[in-house]
């Protein structure tokens, strides 16, 4: 393997690891608070008010539910407009935020709704705010499930990420396509997929350790 090789594919792993990150951060910021809202304004629980969640939970579910190539596609003014442009990484990182924030939104949901009601009500009858519930009882007490969702999002993003490479979007997946795919090297194409699987992997192990952690606290 040549030099300009190798620095290739190491720039395009950096690529990969930013996009994912950066849009790993910002996707939670936003889902996290999302996911808690869809929580609490569901029917029966402490901020009860069933249009809002309805509101929330449909929007959710049209984000999710648009194909991310799609998604990418549809917002390149959306994206033009808040980077400057709507190619390389940093393009990228808007269309993956979007299609993680309703994913990590649900996560947070379904996380939440295994917290024991009575540790709520319990609370509650001790006269605890609803802000004093969601951070000293609500996340302390989903935080693991919380983190195994959050851990599958950020997988799945490294897949997406290489979509966004086959757009114009940089990283692993656009050195994949012109090297591999469009020039027939083979090799390139198989360190690519090793590489995107030795990402898989150590976020999934990171993650892993995370919780582990958490849970013997």
């Amino acid at each position: 393997m040549s030099q300009t090789t190798l620095l290739l594919l190491v720039s395009s792993s950096l690529q990969t690891i930013y996009m994912v990150a950066a849009a790993s951060v910002l996707a939670t910021m936003f889902g996290l608070p999302l996911g808690i809202a869809l929580y609490i304004t569901r029917r029966g629980n402490i901020l009860e008010k069933p249009r809002l969640y309805n509101f929330l939970a449909t929007l959710v579910n049209i984000t999710r539910s648009i194909p991310f190539v799609i998604l990418m596609i549809a917002i390149i003014p959306f994206t033009r407009l808040l980077v400057g442009t709507s190619i390389g990484t940093n393009a990228a990182i808007v269309p993956l935020s979007l299609c993680a924030i309703p994913f990590i939104a649900r996560v947070t949901e379904n996380a939440l709704s295994e917290v024991n009601k009575g540790l709520i009500e319990a609370a509650t009858a001790m006269g605890a705010t609803t802000l004093q519930i969601i951070y000293k009882v609500l996340i302390p007490e989903s935080l693991a499930s919380i983190i195994n969702g959050l851990t599958l999002t950020v997988i799945s993003l490294v897949g997406y990420s290489a979509m966004a490479g086959a757009v114009g979007g940089g990283g692993l997946g656009d050195v994949a396509i012109r090297y591999g795919y469009q020039r027939f090297d083979s090799v390139i194409m198989l360190i690519t997929i090793v590489i995107m699987i030795v990402l898989v992997q150590f976020f999934q192990f990171l993650g892993d350790w995370v919780v582990k952690r958490i849970s013997h606290r």
